[in-house]
Order: C-alpha cells, then structure tokens, then sequence
C-alpha cells in the first residue's frame, strides 16, 4: 500500500467524479459504479463535462474539496486530466469508457465498470510516467503522421458507433492518400534526418486498442519509446502487423526506433501531432517524460496479468 493510500484510509475519502457522457460508452448507467465505490467507502461528487479542458479546469477548481480524481471516459479523457493531477497531487481513478482505453490495458484496470471501480475502491496506488509534447501530457502516445490524419479523418459519431471498425474503415481511408513527410529526429544533441510515413513517441505500452510501443515498454520505465515507419510501400503495414501488436516492430529493416528522456522533432512545414486520440499541438515539437509524476489506483504487482514477450522475428 502507498503512503498516499495509508493516508487516505484515515480519514473519510471524498472522490471527484468526472463523468464524460459523449465517451463511447458514456451513455451507460454509472449507478451501479457509484453503488461500489460508496460501499468502498468514497463520498463521491459526480461532475459532467462536455469538452476535454472542462477537465483541468473542474480538478483545479475542486482540488480542496477531493482526495482522488476518478475520470469516466477514455484516454483522451484521461490524458486531459494528467497535468493538473501532477499539480494537485490527486490520485487518479480510471472508469474506461472509451473506445480504445490503452491506459487501462496498460495498467490491467478491468473493461467492467464496475471492477474497475472495485480497484479505485481497494486503493492500490501505481506510480506512472507522464509524457509531455509540447507541454500537452499524453499517457499512451504521441505521433506525427498516419496517426494524425486518421484522428482527423475519423467521424465521432462513426467512433462512438462502430468502436474499432469505425477506426479501422477510417484507417484504410488514410492509408489510400498517405505520403512520406521529411523530418529531423534529435535526440541527445544529435540529428538524424529521416523520411517517414509516421514518427510515434511512447510512453506507455499499450496504444492504438491494444498495439504495443515496442516489446519491454512500461509505463514506469522512465524514458520515451519512438520509431519511425520510413519504408517505401506503405502497404507493407499488412505484413507487419503482427509485429506491432507485440512491440516487436522494430525488428524491421524499415521501422527505426530510439529509446531516450527527450526528443525535438522539426518538419518543414506544421504538422499536427496527435496525443492519445486527440490532437493538440503541432511541429516543431519537444518530447519530454516526466518519470512517477502522476498515481493511478491500479492492480498490484502480484496480480497484474503475466505478459507474454515474444521473441524479435520477421527481418
């Protein structure tokens, strides 16, 4: 148990509740939730926000008044809500209802409401790394390129409906168009030119509903995970595909990736980068993690799910 768990069990625990209704599954019942979370012994304050920097702006303005902060959404949501976590100190609470929720397979927190809210309310605390691009926090990751143009491209009301298919539709859509973009990666005063379909920036594991940044990624690593997609037939996603889903990726001629605590992207012209689902800033962009910067409530040690780690293959 953590010091800030010991804490909050000597005392009545009152939770903020962030409820976002346009989340995928966002229209579901959260009484059942509720129910859990004040048989754990939580006063909970439910707050509807509609837009994700009602977010911050609900935190900072409550903080005096909450010992935790528990976000319903998905990990748009929960990303938005990562500086001013760092800021006040709160812990943070994560109800997946989002299409994707990378954050919450990330940290083993149950796709059930209700067990998800069983961990908020058994007060186990896991110490996270937070990314920032720009000074805007992401959790999962950050990227420049195909990424961007299918968060862009994607109808909302086709993501709330059809989940994964709409990204998937909307993907091949992307895919259709796509060109290679010229940027400069530095990383530790070098630089290094590349010509590229995306550049990703991890700081977690799990992405893209269930991708994985690169094989030995964790969210409490301490550094960033990039790579960059630089083949010439982009196409040969297809054959990769696999690989992505383990994070062996960058077994591939093709992908270039780096491990480091800070990297500065330049393209010649802006481009938007994408965090977590949203996009928020644009090149020139300044990479940076911020190592245990922000508690989460999640499964302890002895129960998180053994993941399997493959061996690199396909080169």
């Amino acid at each position: 148990m953590s010091p800030i768990s010991d804490n909050l069990t000597s005392r009545p625990k009152r939770a903020l509740l962030l409820r976002n209704p346009k989340a995928r599954r966002g229209q579901e019942s959260i009484d059942p939730l509720l129910d859990r979370l004040k048989d754990g012994g939580l006063d909970v304050t439910v707050e509807t926000f509609e837009a994700l920097p009602e977010i911050a702006r609900d935190i900072v303005r409550l903080r005096h008044r909450a010992d935790l902060v528990i976000v319903c959404g998905g990990d748009g949501s929960v990303s938005s809500a990562a500086l001013a976590a760092m800021e006040s100190g709160l812990p943070l609470g994560i109800i997946p209802m989002g299409t994707a929720n990378d954050l919450a397979r990330t940290l083993d927190i149950p796709m059930d409401l209700v067990g998800a809210a069983d961990i908020i309310a058994r007060g186990e605390i896991r110490q996270v790394d937070v990314g920032t691009v720009n000074g805007y926090a992401f959790f999962n990751v950050a990227s420049i390129g195909l990424s961007s143009e299918l968060a862009q491209s994607l109808d909302p009301v086709l993501k709330k409906r059809f989940g994964r298919l709409g990204y998937a539709v909307a993907a091949m859509k992307v895919m259709t168009g796509a060109s290679r973009f010229k940027a400069k990666i530095t990383e530790k005063g070098q630089t290094t030119d590349v010509e590229t379909y995306q550049i990703a920036v991890g700081n977690g594991r799990h992405y893209g509903g269930g991708n994985v940044v690169e094989e030995n990624a964790e969210i409490d690593d301490g550094h960033l995970d990039l790579y960059s997609l630089e083949m010439t037939n982009l196409w040969k996603l297809a054959l990769m595909l696999r690989s992505f889903r383990s994070g062996t990726h960058g077994a591939w001629r093709e992908v270039r990736t780096a491990k480091c605590v800070e990297f500065d992207i330049e393209t010649r012209k802006p481009m938007p980068v994408n965090t977590d689902g949203e996009i928020v800033t644009a090149t020139p962009a300044r990479f940076k993690v911020h190592p245990k910067a922000v508690s989460i409530f999640a499964p302890g040690a002895h129960e998180r799910s053994d993941i399997a780690r493959p061996a690199l293959y396909h080169r």
